[in-house]
């Protein structure tokens, strides 16, 4: 067993791009991802999980069909399964998802110039 703690903020300054998610750390069949952001994702859902978006870093809005939630530096917000939704950011905000393992970011759009690759350890 590895008994070193996870430097999240360290781990932000190892890379650059925005919307591609980072693993750092994994749970039971979950990851905790970690990405930057900054303007607007494409609308998607997923449809056999919910969503866990944690800010960082930033602030982040998360837009559905019938509203939006604010969601501030230290704040989380979940988003249900089947649900669609746009997450934005202003300027760059630092977000941990937390998902099952295989997740694909962009959900049903697996087409999208947004979609990362799975499972990219940091």
């Amino acid at each position: 067993m590895n008994y070193s703690s996870i430097d999240i903020s360290n781990k932000y300054k190892l890379f650059n791009d925005q919307w591609q998610p980072k693993v750092i750390a994994e749970m039971n069949d979950y990851q905790f991802k970690i990405a930057k952001i900054e303007g607007e994702f494409i609308w998607h859902a997923h449809q056999d999980t919910d969503e866990t978006f944690i800010v960082i870093k930033g602030e982040i809005k998360i837009e559905f069909k019938d509203g939006w939630v604010k969601v501030k530096e230290g704040e989380m917000f979940v988003v249900p399964a089947g649900v669609e939704h746009r997450p934005s950011s202003e300027n760059e905000s630092q977000i941990m998802l937390i998902e099952p393992k295989g997740v694909v970011n962009t959900g049903e759009n697996e087409s999208s110039d947004l979609t990362a690759k799975n499972d990219v350890w940091i």
